[in-house]
């Protein structure tokens, strides 16, 4: 799944443990980053209704590698698609 996705990431890239679910990850300390400003690394969260209920990780462009479902394909994705833009709740910056 996508919190699954991103701690693997993190901890294989760059032996670095984050929490396990995407609104804990939306809790983790680190600033919150402008749409604009976004950095390959940035955590991106999707949800709705203030609930977080999705993350990716933003790889430039204006794209974000994500696995949208437990058992489905790792994606690439455009933050401009319609589903994204109207989910899309916020980034994170957990790499110094």
């Amino acid at each position: 799944d996508c919190s699954g996705l991103v701690a693997y990431v993190y901890r294989e890239m760059l032996d670095l443990r984050l929490p396990r679910t995407s609104r804990d990850l939306a809790a983790v300390q680190g600033p919150k980053i402008d749409p604009q400003r976004l950095a390959t690394g940035d955590l991106v969260f999707f949800g709705s209704r203030g609930s977080v209920t999705h993350v990716g990780i933003y790889v430039g462009e204006g794209r974000f590698v994500h696995a949208p479902s437990t058992g489905g394909t790792v994606r690439l994705d455009s933050l401009s698609g319609p589903y994204w833009k109207d989910h899309y709740t916020g980034a994170k910056r957990v790499l110094r």
